[in-house]
Formats: C-alpha cells, structure tokens, sequence
C-alpha cells in the first residue's frame, strides 16, 4: 500500500494555515474599509485570492468570518442564532443567558474584541454597534408586529450593553460576580417586558376639577 511522505501533511497543513490567514486579513481590511453591512463573503474571497468555497469552509458564515476576523469567542455567533429559534416565548431569558454564558467564556471584554481591526476604538465600536443592529436589533424588532418595534429592540439593547459592561469592562459589584442564573431571573423578566409587554404612550388623563356647585355646600 502506497503511504504519503512524512511532508505531505505539513505541506498542506501550511497551505491552509496561509489561505486561512488571508481570508482574516483581507477580512480585517474589507470590514474596516466597507463596514459589516458592506462586506460580503465573495468580497472577502476576492481579497485574499481563495474561492468563496474556501471561506465557507473555515468559517461557515459570513457571521463566522465576522467573529474570526475579530477575534470575537467563535462559539458568539451560533449562540446568537439559537436567541432566535424559540420565537417570543421566553425570549428575554434566552437573550441574557446567551449574552452571560458566552461572554463568561470569553477572556476578551466585549468593546475590546474589535481593536485589532480598526485602528481606533470609536472605529471598533462602529462596527461592533453595526454587527449588533443587524444580527440582534433588527431580526428583534423583525419578529414585533408593533409601531414602536425598533424602540423595543433599542431598549433591549441597552439593557443588555448596559449588563456587559457593568459585569466584564466597569466590574461593578454585585453584577460582576452574580451567577448567571440569578442574573437571567432577574433581567430576563425586564428583557421580556421591553419586547412584549403592551404599553401605554398616551398622557395620562389629569384628575378632574371639582366644579364650583361642588364646592359650594347647600344648605
């Protein structure tokens, strides 16, 4: 039986090690320069010189590209996807256990996941903002048959961004060493309430004057 040399492997081991190195470079620079919205995986492939067959292949999605180039857990985007397999049903609890478990496994704070690919924060952060709207905000606001359905998703962003740095950039206590549990019963219910809890915009009726016949007692 014919056996490959010894070299065989580590020659193309080395030949997709490179390839896979390409594709995060050139994804690097397309997201910097086009945004999240604006880069596409044929793009990103047509950069680093591989076919589109390739990228896929390392990274599955464009959302798996995303993560990789950002050096984001790779276990994110997955996660994400499961957010929304269940429909409203106990959404807010799924959002903040998603949110906890997986940044609890991450060494990386989330602001700080983007900065090898922009040359700034405030350009990291746009990015990062810009991947939240479309992969969370607006597939949130997408599945709400109400006006006011991009405010909802809004709210629930800030409840979430506000309990990432709270816990993993500020570390406020008790919020940093709060198990997740007792964190998804607590902001899960208020998660919940933003999306799905009808609310009531208009004024509140002022308490009606007495008229003056009211006021004046008979005798």
């Amino acid at each position: 039986m014919t056996e490959h040399s010894p070299s065989a492997r580590p020659g193309r081991w080395r030949s997709g090690a490179e390839s896979r190195q390409r594709i995060l470079e050139a994804a690097r620079t397309l997201f910097r320069e086009h945004g999240y919205g604006g880069t596409t995986v044929r793009a990103v492939a047509a950069q680093a010189g591989v076919d589109p067959a390739m990228v896929f292949y390392f990274f599955k999605t464009k959302q798996g590209v995303f993560a990789a180039a950002t050096e984001m857990p790779p276990h994110l985007p997955p996660a994400i996807e499961s957010i929304f397999t269940g429909g409203l049903d106990g959404i807010g609890e799924r959002i903040i256990r998603t949110l906890l478990e997986n940044l609890d496994k991450s060494s990386r704070t989330p602001l700080v996941m983007l900065t090898r690919s922009a040359p700034t924060h405030e350009a990291s952060e746009a990015l990062l903002r810009e991947f939240i709207d479309r992969e969370i905000t607006s597939r949130l606001a997408a599945m709400l048959d109400t006006p006011d359905a991009a405010l909802r998703a809004g709210m629930v962003n800030v409840q979430i961004l506000g309990l990432a740095v709270a816990r993993y950039i500020v570390r406020i206590e008790p919020i940093a060493s709060a198990s997740t549990d007792e964190l998804v019963a607590r902001l899960g219910p208020v998660v919940q309430q933003c999306l799905t809890v009808a609310t009531n915009t208009s004024p509140a009726t002022p308490p009606m004057i007495a008229g003056a016949g009211d006021m004046i007692s008979t005798t």
